[in-house]
């Protein structure tokens, strides 16, 4: 192919690092070898992300950069399209499958990402809580041109936890990084009696919270599993014995707080009356739902949250995916 003159390519104007011949071959090696997104190249050399796109593309057409497609990608493609055929997904993300937060951190990139192609300005995001939630609020970047964005907690606030994977927390970081108003539910999430949850929910400012959270059109959640060290023990909403009988009844799940079974109906149990958030019901009613979950120990927790139609968007690592098709 003709080269360019290089006057004539976007970005002419940028000092280009010595040990780099262009600036396109610049912006290619920071996309492609140090892995930053187009929004982070554009940030460091103050340009739109339009011209990093025209950069790039530069960069394919000259030859400074080839695409190949590796067997690994190939299936986890494969794998997506399963997934979303067999749970009646609009979509399916799968990652390449780590160990411990490597896996959290990664699952959390791509939510952010499946996230971000998703908002509209204006729009109004639910954000339930979770290690994987948070690791999504940290890694999400505002699409240019996405603007008037709230951010709102759909669960009731966990003080007195030591967990550092709160709701407010969750919700305040997603809406920092999208320079969104954001509104946390100022009321705790577990209540000590179901006549002070009603008292709390008749008050006019948490139902005009819970109208606002009912008009969410997207909404970014994880699954959590109930054993031994599941976030939802972690997070110290509850005791291990209140968590035990709900597993005793069935539960495999829980789901922004509630506790699911095996096909994804929702468990009863003590907590039910005493608690601050949506249910399962409201959570179905959100035209858009992300899911971010994967791991050995979720296996069953992802399956019944599957089963019981409350994703639409389901973001997981590789052999999770493959295990999901076992029954």
């Amino acid at each position: 192919m003709t080269r360019k003159p290089l006057g004539d390519l976007p970005g002419r104007g940028i000092s280009v690092p010595p040990e780099f011949e262009d600036i396109v071959v610049w912006v290619a090696w920071l996309y492609y070898a140090d892995q930053l997104t187009q929004n982070e190249i554009a940030d460091v050399l103050k340009v739109s992300r339009a011209t990093i796109v025209k950069l790039l593309q530069e960069a394919r057409e000259r030859g400074v950069v080839s695409i190949r497609i590796n067997t690994d990608a190939s299936t986890r493609t494969r794998l997506s399209r399963r997934l979303a055929e067999r749970y009646s997904l609009d979509a399916a993300t799968v990652i390449p499958t780590l160990e411990g937060d490597q896996l959290v951190n990664r699952l959390g990139d791509a939510g952010a990402r499946v996230l971000a192609d998703q908002l509209e300005s204006g729009d109004v995001v639910g954000v339930a809580w979770g290690r994987t939630v948070l690791a999504a609020a940290r890694a999400i970047n505002l699409p240019e041109g996405v603007e008037r964005l709230t951010v709102i907690q759909v669960s009731g606030s966990s003080a007195g936890s030591s967990a550092d994977f709160s709701p407010e927390l969750c919700s305040s970081l997603l809406a920092s990084r999208l320079a969104a108003r954001c509104v946390n539910l100022l009321a705790p999430a577990v209540l000590s009696t179901s006549e002070l949850r009603d008292r709390l929910l008749a008050e006019p400012s948490l139902i005009k919270q819970f109208d606002l959270i009912r008009s969410a059109k997207k909404v970014l959640f994880g699954v959590g599993d109930v054993g031994e060290w599941s976030t939802v023990r972690a997070a110290e909403l509850a005791s291990d014995e209140i968590i035990d009988a709900y597993v005793a009844h069935g539960a495999v799940a829980a789901i922004i707080g509630r506790f699911i079974d095996a096909e994804g109906r929702p468990v009863p149990g003590e907590l039910d009356g005493r608690m601050i958030g949506i249910g399962v019901e409201d959570l179905k009613t959100m035209p858009t739902r992300i899911c971010v979950a994967g791991g050995p120990t979720k296996i069953a927790a992802i399956k019944g949250t599957l089963r019981g139609g409350y994703v639409t968007h389901l973001v997981t690592d590789l052999k999770t995916a493959e295990t999901l098709f076992q029954d």
